[in-house]
């Protein structure tokens, strides 16, 4: 039995419109995405990247996606995927542009290079910042979705109930 091998593709959605990342959906960039592989490569380039095209991983929140497709026809899709230029769903269309991040053999790799590219946008980010007060309100709001203060608080109840 021959294994297929797959390649998947890290992208971020990037809008100036802020409704568009609520209104993601993975049937929506699905569907962008064939339309771009379409209108590039036409019924051929469609053929081969519609094999094993799936969207495996999409954050609406952060923008990320993750498409998953053919080890010999990745090209054909990061190739198309600037030509995304909106996303419609519910009806409506919001402009917008996938940006490559990274290419990976496995999903693994994908999520080890995005662990790696968040820190580093927190880094640039913390940098911008013009003043103290900025500085303090995006460290807080870190603290505050880490899962430090949940396991410092389990812990707590463990004492408590030892005593």
């Amino acid at each position: 039995m021959v294994r297929f091998k797959n390649r998947y593709v890290l992208c971020e959605v990037l809008s100036d419109d802020p409704r568009c990342r609520q209104c993601i959906e993975d049937r929506a960039v699905g569907l962008a995405v064939r339309d771009a592989i379409a209108r590039v490569h036409g019924d051929y380039g469609l053929a081969c990247c519609s094999i094993s095209f799936t969207v495996k991983y999409l954050n609406a929140y952060t923008g990320t996606v993750l498409l998953r497709c053919r080890k010999d026809s990745y090209r054909l899709l990061c190739s198309a995927l600037p030509f995304v230029r909106h996303l419609e769903s519910r009806a409506q269309r919001y402009p917008c542009a996938l940006n490559t991040l990274h290419v990976g053999g496995t999903i693994r790799t994908c999520q080890k290079f995005l662990i790696e590219y968040n820190r580093r946008q927190l880094l640039i980010l913390l940098q911008n910042c013009t003043n103290e007060e900025e500085r303090q309100c995006i460290q807080k709001s870190l603290l505050s979705c880490s899962l430090t203060e949940e396991q410092s608080q389990s812990g707590d109840e463990d004492d408590d109930g030892t005593e």
